[in-house]
């Protein structure tokens, strides 16, 4: 089993800004990275991401069932960053998912206790992604044609990882043609 703890190590933390649904609205927040690059006249972008408290589910469910969890817990946030791991042949996106979104800036020192047990709040190490953006629904058979293109345009690199990868979704997955990015998980140096 996985945790979230897994990306710990790692060199590199999470999303340029946070959206969170509060009970009375939606408070826009920036979550500040560290520095981005573009690369391949701006086919993706390298970024820098701080560590920082998370909320985080894990389950072997359908992708969107972490997400109902954690939006019981603060609100939501937004991306929502869903932890995918490829089966040994590199063909299959595991069952088991972690599901997270940075917790705002006020519950950084003190987040507030969870009253669901399969949320858990985790200190992610900092982060660096190389991130390319695509619009759509996420289903498995669009996400691994997703990381197909991206190593398409990055060719034969060790640089990142190749058996995790993260999809950050910036919108409700009712959203037909809605903005997700695939983070590629740097190794670290």
């Amino acid at each position: 089993m996985r945790t979230a703890n897994s990306l710990e190590g790692l060199s590199g933390g999470f999303p340029c800004l946070v959206n969170a649904v509060a009970l009375l609205g939606l408070v826009e927040q920036a979550w500040p990275h560290l520095r981005v690059t573009p690369c391949e006249e701006a086919a993706y972008e390298e970024r820098h991401y701080p560590a920082g408290k998370w909320a985080c589910v894990t389950k072997g469910e359908p992708l969107y069932e972490q997400s109902i969890s954690l939006s019981r817990y603060l609100g939501m946030t937004v991306p929502v960053l869903n932890e995918i791991h490829l089966n040994k042949e590199g063909t299959e996106l595991e069952r088991e998912v972690l599901t997270a979104y940075y917790l705002p800036g006020q519950f950084q020192q003190n987040p507030p206790i969870p009253m669901d047990p399969e949320i858990h709040i985790t200190e992610r190490a900092p982060l660096r992604v190389i991130t390319r953006v695509f619009y759509g629904i996420t289903t498995e058979e669009t996400i691994l044609r997703e990381i197909g293109l991206f190593w398409e345009l990055l060719g034969s690199t060790d640089a990142v990882l190749r058996e995790t990868y993260i999809v950050a979704v910036y919108q409700n997955p009712s959203v037909p043609q809605r903005r997700n990015e695939i983070w590629f998980i740097r190794r670290a140096e």
